[in-house]
């Protein structure tokens, strides 16, 4: 009998290896608590569409826009009358 002289220390390296583990999780979780992580369900800015290439009946556009557009096209609206408007409009020319 051993009578607790080293007849445990075979499994130390585990226990070891799991709190080195754990210290790691634990960097890792304050790191994206602390960094405000990722948020799937906001959209990437950097990857919303410019809206001055989309074409004039895509959603990206509001419909005042759309209307603006059909009418510049239709030739109801001068090219300075149309830039104006877009500019009321906020969205860009």
């Amino acid at each position: 009998m051993m009578y607790g002289y080293g007849g445990g220390m075979g499994w130390a390296w585990v226990f070891g290896l799991l709190a080195l583990v754990g210290i790691a999780l634990l960097v890792v979780l304050m790191v994206r608590l602390f960094s405000g992580g990722v948020d799937r369900n906001t959209p990437d800015p950097r990857n919303a569409p410019d809206p001055r290439t989309l074409p004039a009946g895509s959603p990206g556009r509001s419909r005042a826009r759309q209307i603006l557009d059909e009418r510049f096209a239709q030739g109801d609206l001068t090219a300075e009358q149309y830039r104006e408007q877009v500019q009321v409009l906020g969205e860009g020319a």
